[in-house]
């Protein structure tokens, strides 16, 4: 089957990050490369201990993430649609000492249980940030997680929130509020609303956990955010709408 448009431009755009992101001004990797990477401060505050534990980082982009995890005593092995971003982890992770401990598979996330076949083997599936906002269907990206999962097995997952995506800076007010892009419920192509996640995380087989909401985005989503002192991007005066959610789920 044909690859759509949307696809192939949205896999171009990652494979075009990955240079930025390692590159002058991109991702700090100093923290990783003296062997104490840090997440993002949402991450920081909510994850529980890894040490020990066999992770599955679901998008992965080029593995800072996953080899920080890595680098607190767990077992990972992360992948992504992106081959540049996968040579690059590889990479990272021979460079860092860590390609015993942080394994990199290239594929699309939805041959998942094909490209990683032991399911029901990981103790935990991570995935942050731009992951799953265009995925074409979330029920079968709920079920890939359910199914990489032994029982009693957790699911992370930290995203940008689905209600600030009806706005964007293509029109501002004049206080510099973004303007209204597309109403919830008919955000094209392919972003679900938050009630879509949960329920195709239940019914897959998983139990709800908790569910946060955040008022703060870990990049400036809107030109009218402002960084705080933990890297955060927030609205300048109050909190005005979630910017982001994360959510803990098991697996029954």
């Amino acid at each position: 089957m044909a690859e759509p448009e949307w696809y192939r431009a949205n896999r171009a755009s990652w494979d075009e990050r990955v240079g930025v992101h390692i590159g002058p001004g991109g991702y700090d990797l100093s923290d990783l490369r003296a062997g104490r990477g840090k997440l993002n401060a949402i991450e920081e505050a909510e994850l529980p201990p890894v040490e020990g534990k066999r992770i599955l980082h679901l998008q992965c982009h080029f593995g800072r993430d996953s080899l920080t995890l890595a680098q607190r005593g767990a077992e990972v092995v992360g992948l992504d649609f992106s081959a540049p971003a996968i040579e690059v982890a590889r990479n990272l992770a021979g460079e860092l000492g860590l390609a015993e401990r942080a394994s990199f598979v290239h594929a699309d996330l939805y041959e998942t249980v094909q490209a990683v076949p032991i399911p029901h083997s990981f103790d935990m599936v991570f995935v942050t940030w731009g992951a799953i906002c265009w995925l074409p269907d979330i029920t079968r990206w709920a079920q890939i997680v359910a199914a990489m999962l032994s029982p009693g097995g957790l699911l992370y997952l930290a995203e940008g929130h689905p209600t600030a995506s009806v706005f964007d800076d293509t029109t501002r007010s004049p206080d510099g509020m973004p303007g209204l892009f597309a109403p919830y419920f008919s955000i094209e192509p392919v972003l679900d609303t938050l009630g879509d996640v949960v329920t195709s995380l239940i019914t897959s087989g998983m139990t709800l956990d908790w569910l946060h909401e955040h008022a703060a985005v870990t990049w400036r989503m809107f030109r009218i955010l402002v960084e705080d002192a933990d890297g955060l991007y927030r609205w300048p005066d109050r909190p005005w709408l979630p910017l982001a959610f994360s959510l803990s789920a098991t697996r029954r």
